[in-house]
């Protein structure tokens, strides 16, 4: 009597096992998925950055979008990511900040223009 009903509990037991997997493996997919990154932004506007400084959590995704009638470049001013192309009314520039760290930017044809990315 017992043999039968240890092979009983271990066909129920596999069976709930196989039952469940799925579930578990679909947990676990969604638990090791990589999450989306947040996008800041950041405008430029009558010849200025806005805002100057902006603090983000690495992995963070900024936008920058021109909304003067003049072109812009953003350029970095330590060389630590790529500048943009000429922004021209209404074009954007995005760059993701994986690591912690200050980043100085500029506008290559406006230099006056400054502005800071502290990514934490």
């Amino acid at each position: 009597m017992n043999a039968k009903r240890e092979r009983a509990a271990a066909l129920l037991l596999g069976v709930l096992c196989c039952s469940l997997s799925p579930v578990l493996l679909a947990a676990a997919a969604d638990a090791s998925s990589p999450a989306k990154a947040t996008t800041y932004q950041v405008e430029i506007r009558n010849f200025a950055f806005a805002p100057r400084t902006l603090t983000v959590p690495a992995g963070t995704r900024v936008v920058w979008t021109n909304r003067d009638d003049e072109p812009h470049v953003i350029a970095s001013a330590g060389g630590a990511f790529a500048g943009s192309h000429a922004l021209d009314t209404s074009d954007s520039y995005a760059i993701t900040f994986a690591k912690p760290g200050t980043y100085a930017y500029y506008c290559s044809i406006h230099p006056m223009m400054v502005g800071t990315i502290i990514v934490q």
